[in-house]
C-alpha cells in the first residue's frame, strides 16, 4: 500500500473494525437480500456449494425457465459435477408479465438442498434472483444458509427507464442493465427511444428518421430491438417503448419537416435544453403519418403498452403560428377569451387522436402527467415525474398511474432519497378503489451527463433502492442503514454479473492520472459528487451531444460511499444538544481515531495531488476542491481535538469554521465536496 492512502485505509479498516466487533453474532445472519423479501425465517443448518446442485424440473419446463435456472447454477457453484443436494422446481404455468401474472414464489433451503414453488414460471425467475442472493462464505466455504422464503411484490409495475436517444446506448450496454433489473426483481425496462437529439429505432417505413434524425448516425436496427425484446423476455421484463410526441421531436421534423407547426427549417439538433419545438397537431397528415409509424413500432414492440410521452410542451410554438391558432379557434380549443389558444386543450386534443391510433392496435397509451386532464380518457396511463400530486390526480380521476418522482437518477440524489418516496405512503390521500389504480413506479435514468461509459456508474447500484421500495412491504423497509449495507452486497454482485458501475469509473480515473500514481486523484474522487439536479447546465461549461464525458466528475460517483461512511461516524459522535451542555458526551477513542485517521488522510492527500493537478490541463480546474478539502480536515481535526478534551468552541472558531466550510460548498468542475455537511455536523454549526 502507498504512504498516501495509508491513513485513509486505516480509518475505513477502524470502521470496519468497530462494527464487526459490536456486531459479530448477529452480522452472520443478517440477511443479504435485496428487495427484501415478504418473510424469511432462518434455521441454523447450512447447504454447502462444494459441489452442484442437481436440478429436478418439470417435463414441461418451458425453454425460458430451463435457461434461468442452468444460468443460476452456473452462478452458484464453478462445480461441474453434481452432488446429492437437489434443485426442485414446480410451478402452475408460463407466465405473462404483459398481463401482470403473479410472480408470488415459496424458496425453501434445507440440508438437503433448494425447492422453489410458485404458481407461474414468472415466480420462478424472482426466485431464482432471490436463490443467487443466498450465499455465504465462512473458513469452510460458501454455503446456502437454511431459511424459508415467502414473497410476493408489493406493486406490479418496478421499472427502470433508460434514456437512448440523448446518448446512445449500445446493445451491450442495455443487456447488462437488463441482468441487474432481473438480479433486483425491476420487470419493465422503458426504452426511451426518440428525442430532440435523436431519433434511434431503424424504421422501415420512415427512414429518415433514424438516418438524418439521430445525430452520429447510431440507432438499433430491428434486428437488434429483436435481440433485445427476447434477452429481456428471458429475464421475465417487459420492454415497453416510447416515441415522444408531440414536443422533443426536433429530430423527426429535420428529417421530415412537413411535421413543423411553422415554416422553419431545423438542423439537427445537439444542445441538451428543451427546443420547445412540437409537431403540428392541426393537419390531416400528422395523424397519418403517425398512424403509419405507430403501426410500424407497436408491431416490432409486442408489449400492450406504449409510451407517446407527452412533456414539456409549453405550447410557444403552436401560439406563434397563426395557422395553428386560426384551426384552435375553429376547433373550440381557445380559452375563455375565444382568442388564445389554449395549449393544454390542444394538446388534449393531440392525445385523444394519438390514443385512438393505439387503441385501434390493441395498446394502452401511457404519457407523462402535463398530459392529464379532465377530458383525457381514462385508459390512458398517467406517468409522475413533476411530483405526487401529478399521481393523486391521476388516480382520483381513474387512471392508471405511475410514479418516477423522486426516481430520478440522473439527479445525482441519495440511495436512501430514492428509498424514501413511497408510491402509496402511509398519508396517501388516496381511498383503497384509487390506491389499487397505482400500477408502482420506475427509476428513470435520462443521459445528457451520462454515455454507455459511465451510465451504469449513474444506475447502480442506487436503483436497487427503488427496486426494493416497489418490490418490499412498507414494513420491512425502514432502516435505511440496513438499506446501504445490503446494496453494498447488491454492488458486489452486480460486479459478477458484468456490469461496469466500477469498473468503468476506474479506468478513467487511470487515464486522467497518466503517468502518475492514480491513489492520490482516487482519494479525492471518492469524496466528491456531480452538483445535484440539473446545475451542470449553468456553471461554465456548455454541454453539446459532442462533449466528451471525460472529466474528473464523470468519475466521481453519483453518490459517495466515503462520504456516507465518514457521516456515519459524525454521527456516533454527535449527540443531540442537552440544555447546560456542550451537547457532547466523550466520543468513544476509536470512532474518534477513525475521524482523525481519514481528516489527516485528506491533507496529506492534497499535497501529493496538487503537482499533478498543476501540471494536467483537464484536472487544473480540481485543484480547488483538493485544496478545500484540506481545509474541511482541518476544522475536522480542530474540533476532534476539542471535543476529546471536553472544551466548547469559541466564537471566534465558530466563526472560522462556518467560514471555511461554507467556502467549501462551492463546486469546481461541475462537481462538489460530499463531506462538508457531515463536518458542518460535527462543528456544531
Amino acid at each position: 500500500m502507498r504512504k498516501e492512502g495509508k491513513a485513509s485505509e486505516w480509518a475505513k479498516w477502524l470502521l470496519v473494525l468497530l462494527l464487526l466487533a459490536t456486531r459479530a453474532g448477529a452480522a452472520q445472519m443478517a440477511p443479504t437480500l435485496l428487495p427484501l423479501p415478504a418473510t424469511a425465517r432462518y434455521g441454523q443448518g447450512r447447504l454447502p456449494l462444494k459441489a452442484a446442485l442437481k436440478p429436478l424440473l418439470p417435463a414441461t419446463t418451458d425453454p425460458i425457465t430451463r435457461a434461468a435456472v442452468a444460468r443460476t447454477l452456473a452462478r452458484l457453484s464453478p462445480a461441474k459435477a453434481a452432488g446429492a443436494a437437489t434443485l426442485q422446481i414446480r410451478y402452475g404455468r408460463v407466465g405473462r408479465p404483459e398481463l401482470f401474472d403473479e410472480e408470488r414464489y415459496s424458496l425453501r433451503v434445507t440440508l438437503m438442498g433448494v425447492s422453489i414453488d410458485a404458481p407461474t414460471s414468472l415466480g420462478v425467475l424472482r426466485a431464482l434472483a432471490t436463490l443467487e442472493q443466498l450465499p455465504r462464505a465462512d473458513k469452510k466455504g460458501r454455503y446456502l444458509p437454511e431459511v424459508d422464503v415467502q414473497d410476493q411484490p408489493r406493486f406490479a409495475w418496478r421499472g427502470l427507464s433508460l434514456d437512448a436517444a440523448r446518448h446512445f446506448l449500445p446493445v451491450a450496454v442495455i443487456k447488462r442493465n437488463l441482468d441487474a433489473m432481473a438480479a433486483v426483481k425491476l420487470n419493465v425496462l422503458h426504452w426511451h427511444l426518440t428525442d430532440d437529439q435523436g431519433f434511434r429505432v431503424e424504421s422501415k417505413v420512415f427512414p429518415r428518421l433514424h438516418t438524418v434524425g439521430s445525430i452520429n448516425g447510431l440507432f438499433y436496427s430491428q434486428a437488434e430491438v429483436r435481440e433485445v425484446l427476447a434477452y429481456a423476455a428471458a429475464r421475465g421484463i417487459r420492454v415497453v417503448p416510447e416515441f415522444d410526441v408531440p414536443s422533443h421531436t426536433t429530430s423527426w421534423i429535420v428529417a421530415y419537416p412537413r411535421l413543423a407547426s411553422n415554416d422553419s427549417t431545423y438542423a439537427p439538433y445537439r444542445l441538451w435544453r428543451t427546443t420547445n419545438v412540437a409537431i403540428d397537431p392541426s393537419r390531416e397528415t400528422t395523424y397519418t403519418f403517425l398512424d403509419s409509424l405507430f403501426t410500424e413500432m407497436t408491431t416490432l414492440f409486442p408489449d400492450p403498452y406504449f409510451h407517446v410521452g407527452g412533456d414539456e410542451n409549453d405550447g410557444r410554438n403552436w401560439r406563434r403560428t397563426p395557422r395553428i391558432v386560426a384551426w384552435a379557434k375553429t376547433q373550440h380549443l381557445t380559452r375563455a377569451d375565444s382568442l388564445t389558444l389554449d395549449k393544454h386543450r390542444v394538446q388534449t386534443y393531440f392525445n385523444r387522436r394519438v390514443l385512438a391510433l393505439l387503441q385501434k392496435r390493441g395498446k394502452t397509451m401511457i404519457g407523462w402527467d402535463e398530459i392529464l386532464g379532465p377530458d383525457l380518457p381514462k385508459e390512458a396511463v398517467i406517468q409522475s415525474w413533476r411530483g405526487k400530486k401529478g399521481l393523486n390526480e391521476a388516480a382520483h380521476l381513474g387512471h392508471p398511474a405511475l410514479l418516477s418522482n423522486g426516481y430520478y437518477l440522473d439527479l445525482n440524489f441519495s440511495a436512501a432519497s430514492a428509498y424514501s418516496a413511497d408510491p402509496l405512503p402511509p398519508d396517501t390521500p388516496l381511498t383503497p378503489a384509487e390506491q389499487a389504480l397505482v400500477l408502482g413506479g420506475e427509476a428513470a435514468m435520462w443521459t445528457e451527463f451520462a454515455d454507455s461509459v459511465v451510465v451504469e456508474s449513474r444506475i447502480w447500484p442506487r436503483a436497487g433502492a427503488v427496486a426494493e421500495r416497489l418490490w418490499s412491504t412498507r414494513a420491512a423497509t425502514q432502516s435505511v442503514p440496513d438499506m446501504y449495507r445490503r446494496l453494498g452486497l447488491l454492488s458486489a454482485q452486480l460486479e459478477t454479473l458484468g456490469l461496469r458501475h466500477r469498473r468503468a469509473p476506474e479506468l478513467l480515473l487511470k487515464q486522467l492520472a497518466g503517468s502518475s500514481s492514480v491513489g492520490p486523484l482516487r482519494s479525492l474522487a471518492e469524496v466528491l459528487e456531480p452538483v445535484k439536479e440539473y446545475k451542470r447546465h449553468f456553471q461554465g461549461y456548455a454541454y453539446t451531444t459532442d462533449s466528451r464525458l471525460n472529466r474528473l466528475v464523470d468519475a466521481a460517483p453519483a453518490e459517495s460511499e466515503v462520504a456516507r461512511r465518514f457521516a456515519a461516524l459524525v454521527d456516533s459522535v454527535v449527540l443531540p444538544p442537552r440544555p447546560g451542555t456542550l451537547g457532547f458526551l466523550p466520543p468513544a477513542p476509536a470512532q474518534v481515531a477513525a475521524l482523525r485517521a481519514e481528516a489527516i488522510g485528506w491533507q496529506a492527500n492534497d499535497i501529493l495531488l496538487q503537482p499533478l493537478l498543476a501540471t494536467n490541463p483537464s484536472l487544473a480546474e480540481y485543484a480547488p476542491l483538493s485544496t478545500r478539502l484540506a481545509a474541511v480536515a482541518g476544522v475536522v481535526l480542530e474540533r476532534l481535538t476539542q471535543l476529546q478534551a471536553g472544551q466548547a468552541a469559541s466564537v471566534a472558531w465558530l466563526a472560522h469554521a462556518r467560514a471555511t466550510l461554507e467556502a467549501a460548498q462551492a463546486p469546481a468542475g461541475q462537481a462538489e465536496l460530499a463531506v462538508v455537511k457531515a463536518a458542518r455536523k460535527l462543528a456544531g454549526l
